[in-house]
């Protein structure tokens, strides 16, 4: 799919609690709008690799146990949206995750003339969101996905593709796990929804449908945010 004409540098923010698809939706959005997904994790990763300033920073930190600082992670914020494939615009995954974190990046777009196009919240049922990743499991010998609901083997505990035995799954992805991080999500992330929604640029996608809907809500949105 040809990438979509953006006028000005776009800045979206992504809200969505583990499972609810956010990876998968920001990639949908970058090929179709030639946008950069930036994550906390992978910007963190690359400053130390390349040895900024700010990335030297964020090893110190790191290497000492601590946690990285909120400024440091707004200085390699900072680095990277004036890199030249950020052009187009961007797409923040996990970050900001509070209302102060909100505010230094709205400070940080101030710099450089930008703001926040629109702060997208992918809007997941919980009880089906435990039933969806508690249920998941994987093939040990070819990776095959399976789910206990949605699609289990054939033959029980023998993979339909390549006929191994050895099913897998994650020790976070149980019931119990998935309810408290939903929980978790939600008590970080209500005062975030509020901050946006008073800045007038929240939007809310159904995540619980087939990812093509999903998408194409998306990108209605994202059009909309940009024009």
């Amino acid at each position: 799919m040809d990438a979509e004409v953006i006028t000005s540098p776009a800045v979206l923010i992504l809200l969505g609690p583990p499972g609810a698809g956010k990876g998968t939706q920001a990639r949908m959005l970058e090929e179709r709008f030639g946008l950069v997904q930036l994550s906390t994790g992978d910007l963190l990763r690359a400053a130390v690799a390349q040895g900024t300033d700010a990335g030297k920073a964020a090893k110190a930190v790191m290497e000492a146990g601590d946690l990285v600082s909120d400024q440091i992670v707004i200085d390699i914020l900072r680095d990277r949206l004036n890199a030249d494939d950020c052009a187009k615009g961007v797409i923040l995954d996990g970050f900001p995750r509070t209302t102060v974190q909100a505010q230094a990046l709205d400070d940080l777009l101030d710099e450089s003339g930008q703001q926040i196009n629109a702060a997208i919240s992918l809007e997941v049922d919980d009880a089906a969101m435990v039933t969806r990743i508690s249920g998941r499991f994987t093939c040990g010998g070819c990776g095959e996905g399976y789910h206990d609901t949605f699609k289990a083997p054939a033959k029980a505990d023998t993979c339909d593709k390549c006929g191994s035995t050895q099913m897998k799954r994650r020790a976070d992805d149980n019931a119990e796990t998935v309810g408290s991080r939903l929980e978790a999500y939600h008590a970080q992330t209500a005062p975030l929804i509020a901050y946006y929604q008073g800045k007038d640029v929240l939007k809310s996608v159904d995540a619980m449908g087939e990812i093509s809907a999903i998408a194409a809500a998306m990108a209605t949105l994202t059009t909309q945010a940009m024009n």
